[in-house]
């Protein structure tokens, strides 16, 4: 297909289907919660995806984006100069408007050293009946550099999404890295978060989870923090609501591999109706001079905090999902 570099954004020329799938998939980034004023502006780096096709790419200095399609998704790198520091955030919306069929996306992260930079990244399944969306990524972040990475998703009313995603993270020395992955906004449907980080010496790495399940949403997050590096430091931190009939299975593991390590699991969960919610947590520790602690709270809402807000005239419905969302951040 026929492109054209213009301000940084490459985009097919003259198409009227290009135009109209772009339009449509900000609209569904923008029910994911992304701000398409970014993404139009050309003034930051970004990649849009609607399935398999590269609708997007916008680059700016320090920044190098690859993206390439696939049969069945995109292959996606980028690479993050040392020493950059971006004003503002990388754009990533990654989506489809079908309703049936697979999205795969491999992205490969690069974070140079001393390099500091944030990405946003919506994804957005709006119509989805019968639906995979496959993520596998690895991210590796370079010495003293600083990586803030949120992922929003979207799923619309009918739980129909399969959501498997799979992240190796690497931090070599005194690097950081922060991740945020929530699904709090339409039906989750089934959803596995597999997440293993490396962390050398003086490393941090924090990883958080929020998402709320209803109806039949099958929920498993999968997260491994292995400080390995002298006087390490890591955090897994999962917030987790299930109403009607969901499941939701956590499985955290921290390993204390080195002297110094600090390493924490923080797990809490709502249950409401008949769902199930189930937490495991797995500590290793190799060095007399590591510690790892863990944390996790199973239940009904703060039955003090729902009479509160009943008696300020909510139902017990609207009480209880403004007591959830709190939790989660999303009020």
């Amino acid at each position: 297909m026929d492109v054209q570099q213009t301000s940084g954004i490459t985009a097919p020329r003259d198409d009227p289907m290009w135009a109209r799938e772009y339009k449509a998939i900000l609209q569904a980034y923008e029910q994911a919660g992304g701000p398409t004023a970014a993404l139009r502006s050309g003034r930051v780096a970004a990649v849009v995806v609607s399935a398999n096709r590269v609708l997007g790419v916008v680059t700016v200095p320090g920044v190098t984006i690859r993206a390439e399609p696939l049969p069945d998704g995109v292959q996606a790198q980028i690479v993050v100069a040392p020493g950059v520091q971006l004003e503002h955030p990388v754009h990533l919306c990654f989506g489809m408007l079908a309703e049936t069929g697979v999205q795969r996306i491999i992205a490969d992260y690069v974070i140079g050293a001393g390099a500091q930079v944030e990405f946003l990244a919506h994804c957005s399944f709006p119509n989805a009946r019968d639906l995979r969306h496959i993520m596998e990524a690895e991210v590796r972040v370079g010495a003293h550099a600083h990586l803030h990475y949120t992922e929003a998703h979207y799923h619309g009313p009918h739980g129909g999404v399969v959501v498997d995603a799979h992240a190796g993270v690497t931090v070599e020395r005194e690097g950081w890295y922060f991740s945020t992955f929530s699904l709090v906004h339409g039906r989750v449907g089934r959803l596995l978060i597999d997440y293993t980080a490396d962390v050398a010496a003086l490393g941090v790495v924090d990883l958080t989870s929020m998402v709320y399940g209803a109806g039949d949403d099958d929920i498993e997050v999968r997260e491994t923090v292995r400080l390995n590096g002298e006087k390490a430091r890591g955090l897994a931190k999962t917030r987790i609501a299930v109403r009607d009939h969901a499941r939701s299975r956590v499985f955290t593991t921290a390993e204390g591999n080195a002297p110094g390590a600090r390493g924490h699991m923080d797990c809490a969960e709502i249950v409401r109706g008949d769902a199930v919610a189930e937490n495991v947590p797995t500590v290793i520790v190799r060095s007399d001079e590591a510690h790892v602690t863990h944390e996790a709270a199973i239940g009904s809402v703060n039955r003090k905090e729902l009479e509160t807000l009943m008696a300020r005239g909510l139902d017990e419905d609207t009480a209880v999902d403004v007591i959830i969302r709190g939790m989660l951040g999303t009020m």
